[in-house]
């Protein structure tokens, strides 16, 4: 099982994949976290990626598809995968519908964790007045520009999985336990 969790910062995607993860024993694939290993290990994709980065350039797409390919080829993934951080661009989702496609695999869910962004700014606010302890990225305005740049080149991607039957949305402002049980709704007409 493929599943893609969309929303903006703060939407709780990282909580519900962590609980997705320990309940099913998927595995989080994180785009770069695998970068990070592929050039800790000194694979050909992550010797690639370096030197990209190294120039102070993004890493092209098929580097990162061919990361994630590998992943996928390798069966540890089997139980099921929550990519995490790709695909981030229609261009992106496209090169990952093709690379699955010749894969025999697909993506058998994409949930949109929709969320209130001003109730997300009340919360950092009261965060912060709460505790002794304020992330330098913790801000109001640290999560308004997050959010501006999720919304100019992530967000363009729910229409193209929403033409293609395979969105579904839930309610992110819900309770924790609210919302994985949606989210447990939508993946649980599969076998996991």
């Amino acid at each position: 099982m493929i599943i893609i969790l969309l929303g903006p910062p703060g939407a709780g995607k990282g909580t519900q994949a962590t609980r997705l993860m320990d309940k099913h024993g998927f595995v989080q694939l994180s785009t770069g976290d695998m970068l990070r290993e592929a050039i800790a290990n000194g694979t050909e994709l992550g010797m690639q990626a370096k030197a990209i980065m190294d120039a102070g350039n993004l890493v092209d797409d098929n580097i990162i598809l061919g990361m994630i390919g590998e992943r996928l080829s390798s069966g540890a993934s089997d139980k099921g995968v929550i990519l995490d951080g790709f695909p981030r661009t229609i261009a992106q989702a496209e090169g990952l519908d093709a690379m699955l496609a010749e894969m025999s695999l697909g993506i058998d869910h994409v949930i949109e964790m929709q969320v209130d962004e001003q109730m997300l700014a009340d919360r950092i606010v009261k965060r912060a007045a709460e505790s002794d302890q304020v992330r330098d990225d913790d801000t109001v305005e640290v999560l308004q520009k997050r959010l501006n740049v999720y919304h100019e080149s992530t967000a363009p991607i729910i229409p193209y999985y929403k033409d293609k039957g395979r969105l579904s949305v839930v309610d992110g402002m819900q309770a924790i336990k609210t919302v994985a049980s949606a989210i447990d709704n939508i993946i649980g007409g599969q076998e996991v």
